[in-house]
């Protein structure tokens, strides 16, 4: 007998079709499986022999051979088994149920239970999209499938859950898209917790409501790691069409909270200074996502800057330039998204004094030269915002005046964010720090005595051009801060002081 069950599969992000396809017939006893299967997929055999026991069903004494088609794509995972258990019933002839339009997807336990997978949603995305009517996924996934709307989702906790379901004796229940989002906000750190440092604070504003890479310089305990942390809480929400992005890949990462199968809030990534190449942007024989795409529509710190590895943080240069990172295996391309705000935080030279107001550095000058040196020039270009993060003086320690919240930060960068979203709307740029350089001067007119002041810095400091690029999209920001459709001297000016750190330190390696 020969049996069809639709199932799906997943290289990377890259959801496609699976036909899985049984032929019992006579011959000797086997169970084969063909179709590039992995040894994971080969396994299933032995899950699915004793899946069926679990349901008083033993395999007869003939040939069975699952095909999985197209036969000419690699098959990986426990996605399947599902699917394989339904084909081989029918093939058998243990139920006869239509399973037209009807999609499986899970792994299956030796004792029938359906256990969660990863990568379910973009699956369900592509199964929407084949016309599929319904869905049945582990239990476990329910809820993030669901979040995808017409298609009719059923939770499978067990195979004999499913064969009743199927065979009309107990229907399963339509999965219903829940989450919590309480639960997300209740670990969040806020900006009343740090005294002093107004200025600084007043520039992460800034590089939240325009999505700007921002670098912090300055001596240990100034609180540059504190403000980093906090800068999440005045993050803008995040539309559904991120939410879903980012889902996306938390998805294939095995990484959502089953409270929260939805990524609503923005992610922070801060990975050790010890982590590797693959680590950051991704990789592996089976490619799998990196920091920097687990950070996509979020925030990526990396803490204590120079004490990365320099060929580690140049690998970054493409990905932040492309917002896409593309591993390239013998098996398959996989291209993963990474945009994200990159945030970093350093110490001035090795001991962390240099240029502090009251305590001496012990470094040599060749040492901080070679401290800085650690960071490329190419790489500290991409910092849109530089900021020297100055000690906290004590009166401002022992202030009992409650700084301002995060909250109310963030209704100031929301409603910036929302006059780019309406200047950007029609077009795939959703933040200034997106704007591409065929059109700054479309999006960032520039007033005569502020292109007066850019034309200054930019050839007594000789300015690149990426330089010149990024003054721009810093001085819209500020300009959509103070309401002004036009960037004004003063909108310049700022934005030239927050990127004079770079030239500073360029001009002390000459």
């Amino acid at each position: 007998m020969f049996s069809k069950i639709n199932s799906l599969g997943l290289f990377g992000l890259n959801a496609f079709p699976v036909d899985v396809e049984v032929d019992v017939s006579k011959g000797m006893p086997r169970f084969d499986i063909v179709g590039l299967p992995d040894a994971s997929v080969r396994e299933s055999r032995e899950r699915i022999r004793s899946a069926l026991y679990s349901v008083n069903v033993s395999l007869p004494s003939r040939r069975i051979v699952v095909n999985l088609a197209p036969a000419d794509v690699k098959k990986s995972g426990t996605i399947h088994d599902l699917a394989i258990f339904i084909a081989v019933m029918k093939a058998l002839e243990c139920i006869d149920v239509p399973t037209e339009g009807k999609c499986f997807i899970g792994e299956v336990s030796l004792s029938g239970e359906v256990r969660s997978i990863n990568g379910v949603l973009p699956m369900t995305i592509l199964a929407r999209s084949l016309g599929v009517k319904e869905l049945y996924v582990p239990a476990g996934n329910a809820s993030e499938a669901a979040a995808i709307e017409d298609v009719t989702v059923y939770g499978v906790p067990n195979v004999t859950a499913l064969l009743d379901h199927l065979t009309g004796n107990r229907l399963l229940d339509r999965a219903v898209f829940t989450e919590n989002r309480d639960a997300e906000n209740a670990d969040q750190l806020d900006f009343s917790d740090v005294r002093g440092q107004r200025m600084v604070k007043k520039a992460l504003e800034i590089a939240a409501a325009g999505g700007h890479n921002v670098l912090m310089v300055g001596p240990p305990g100034s609180g540059k790691s504190m403000l980093a942390k906090r800068l999440p809480s005045i993050l803008p929400e995040m539309t559904m069409e991120e939410a879903l992005e980012t889902t996306n890949v938390y998805s294939i990462s095995g990484m959502l909270s089953p409270s929260s199968p939805l990524v609503r809030k923005r992610p922070f990534r801060s990975p050790h200074h010890t982590i590797s190449g693959v680590g950051l942007v991704g990789g592996g024989s089976i490619p799998q996502p990196g920091e920097i795409s687990l950070a996509h529509n979020g925030l990526l710190f990396l803490d204590e800057l120079a004490e990365f590895d320099r060929r580690t943080l140049d690998i970054m240069r493409q990905p932040l330039e492309d917002h896409i990172v593309t591993i390239t295996r013998a098996s398959g391309t996989v291209t993963y998204p990474c945009h994200f705000m990159l945030v970093g935080a350093m110490n001035p030279c090795p001991c962390g004094y240099y240029g502090h107001p009251k305590r001496k550095c012990s470094c040599s000058p060749g040492q901080v030269q070679h401290y800085l040196s650690r960071i490329s020039g190419p790489l500290l270009e991409r910092f849109d915002i530089h900021l020297e993060v100055e000690p906290v003086l004590f009166e401002e320690l022992s202030d009992t005046k409650i700084p301002e919240s995060s909250e109310e930060i963030r209704k100031r960068v929301q409603t910036a964010r929302e006059i780019q979203q309406e200047r950007f709307r029609g077009t795939d740029i959703t933040c200034n720090s997106r704007i591409p350089a065929g059109h700054l001067q479309e999006y960032c007119p520039v007033s005569d005595e502020a292109k007066q002041v850019i034309q200054n810095a930019f050839d007594r400091l000789g300015l690149s051009a990426r330089s010149y690029d990024r003054i721009l999209k810093v001085a819209r920001t500020i300009a959509d801060m103070a309401g002004s459709e036009i960037i004004e001297r003063s909108h310049a000016a700022a934005a030239i002081q927050y990127g004079s750190l770079s030239w500073k330190h360029n001009a002390e390696k000459k």
